[in-house]
């Protein structure tokens, strides 16, 4: 029996990122205005604050400055406002500009501001230590969830250091520390491990499955400047069975952040994300902003779009549940970082109850969903409710759908339009699109040159945190059904596919995603946390 060092604390906050970070400030104030001790703790898997953070990202400044209304002049770290902005419709060697009167309201993005979100975290994480009862801890791993023997959540079990690759302690092994907690919140963001193992009892509150994207990210240093620009685009490269597409945010030092978005529920199990953005890069309105540059940083993450109807518990008994591992996103705007603050906000607010009345139940912790359903947050949500699930009845339907409700702020004959699981709407004989060749010459990458930029590294020497649940359907069925797309979905080349030999896990490439743990047709593929490493993003 291994013996565990067990730390108590008041509070436990499973990520440092946006969500769990304004958590942490919201409550470290309210305490010190009530002259409360109690103690709060934040862990986080990367190695320093932000490195696994990655968004677009456009920010709605709206719940920032109602945490901190002096932000400006307080350095929050604004790359620029958005001057201008406008919408592409591409055809395959032309565009079609839309602005003006004519951009979509969701498009319009005057007066917010672009943001790089690693950069954001790093911000919030110094306003959180500011606050004595506020410990934050980067490089710390939440492997596991802890229960008391009523199944109430009562902390974490952080990961093992030292194990080898085959699973047996090393010589430097130590055991990971069990930190104990009246109340844990889980804020893990997109796809949490520990949300997803403690998903598995809770009872589910969404009407809908959970819907995905994935998001996949550069940003370019380039021979000219469009600082303050926001462009989107639709149309190609993708077909109309998927929902999806790209951004050109124009930023200081004469970069830009780029990036393609595509959702998951189009059908096709091999649909490869990484190879789409590359395609779109060649379109010749694209390929011209990004002539004579150079790709500095590589990045990608899965995308909650499911909506209202989707959104998984926030809260039960001795925990609550916030940010985008919550499902707190407005995919019609495809914004996340002011619901994700808002979220961590309303839930300290909660939290500040409990623990006054030291009370960590389900009845008590309701609170947090009760202000939700007051907040400006939810009727942002509950406008759009139906938007993503609209699409998966046909492009044509859901921009319909999408354009009533708009025009009706959500009032619709229909509470909640039905949406499928991703891997449920898979066929084996459906292909929406094909791999584009990689052209090379600066402007498209090969996956393994991508995940050089993202800096990914993992110790080799440690367990893979990558756990295929039966590897004879990879063989037996997977092979024959589908052709083993994970070589293909996964935008890091994690997957191999070696013949005879099987599948080949290349697990130091992962960039922390996710896709793997969404897309599998069988749901064989377990994402956990490994160790230590993953992707170190900067300006992300």
């Amino acid at each position: 029996m291994v013996e565990r060092e067990t730390f108590p604390v008041d509070v436990l906050v499973v990520g440092a990122g946006p969500a769990g970070l304004s958590f942490a400030v919201q409550l470290g104030r309210e305490l010190q205005a009530k002259g409360a001790e109690k103690s709060i703790m934040v862990l986080d898997k990367a190695g320093e604050f932000g490195q696994h953070t990655l968004s677009g990202a456009v920010l709605d400044p709206r719940s920032i400055l109602e945490l901190f209304p002096h932000a400006k002049s307080e350095g929050f770290p604004i790359e620029v406002e958005v001057e201008k902005d406008a919408l592409w419709w591409l055809s395959e060697k032309k565009k079609r500009d839309f602005k003006g009167v004519f951009l979509p309201p969701p498009f319009k993005n005057e007066g917010k501001w672009i943001v790089s979100a690693s950069k954001m975290v790093e911000w919030l994480a110094q306003q959180a230590e500011a606050f004595e009862n506020v410990d934050v801890y980067p490089g710390t791993a939440a492997a596991s969830i802890l229960r008391d023997e009523n199944g109430k959540v009562t902390g974490v079990r952080t990961a093992d250091m030292g194990m080898g690759a085959d699973g047996k302690p090393k010589a430097n092994y130590e055991p990971g520390m069990d930190i104990t907690a009246d109340l844990v919140v889980f804020a893990e963001g997109t796809r949490g491990s520990l949300a997803k193992e403690l998903l598995g009892t809770a009872p589910g509150l969404g009407k809908n499955p959970q819907i995905w994207g994935v998001g996949v990210k550069e940003v370019w240093e380039v021979e000219h400047q469009l600082l303050g620009t926001v462009l989107h685009t639709g149309g190609w490269p993708l077909p109309r069975a998927c929902y999806g597409g790209g951004w050109i945010y124009g930023l200081p030092d004469n970069k830009l952040s780029i990036g393609f978005v595509v959702g998951m529920d189009h059908g096709d199990a091999s649909f490869d994300y990484h190879a789409a953005m590359q395609k779109w890069k060649t379109h010749p309105a694209l390929s011209e902003l990004l002539k004579g540059g150079k790709l500095q940083s590589y990045g990608a993450k899965t995308v909650p779009e499911g909506g209202l109807h989707s959104m998984p518990p926030l809260f039960g008994d001795g925990f609550l549940h916030i940010g985008d591992s919550a499902g707190f996103l407005n995919a019609q705007r495809l914004k996340g970082l002011h619901l994700a603050v808002k979220s961590g906000a309303l839930a300290a607010s909660a939290a500040s109850l409990a623990l006054s009345e030291n009370d960590y139940s389900a009845d008590s912790l309701r609170r947090f969903d009760q202000q939700f359903q007051e907040s400006w947050a939810y009727q942002e949500l509950y406008e759009v409710r139906n938007f993503r699930a609209g699409f998966q009845k046909g492009f044509l339907k859901g921009f319909w759908g999408a354009a009533i409700g708009a025009l009706s702020k959500g009032k619709s004959p229909s509470d909640v339009v039905a949406c499928q699981s991703d891997h449920e709407r898979y066929s084996s004989k459906k292909q929406v699109a094909l791999s584009p060749p990689i052209q090379g010459g600066g402007l498209t990458f090969d996956k393994l040159t991508s995940v050089y930029h993202s800096g990914s590294t993992h110790e080799e020497e440690q367990p893979c945190h990558l756990l295929v649940a039966d590897s004879r359907i990879c063989v037996e069925r997977c092979a024959a059904e589908y052709q083993n797309p994970c070589q293909n979905f996964c935008p890091a080349s994690v997957y191999e596919w070696e013949g005879d030999s099987g599948l080949r896990i290349n697990f130091s490439n992962c960039v922390h995603c996710k896709t793997c743990d969404i897309a599998d047709p069988y749901q064989n593929i377990q994402w956990v946390v490994p160790e230590s490493g993953g992707p170190i993003y900067s300006g992300m």
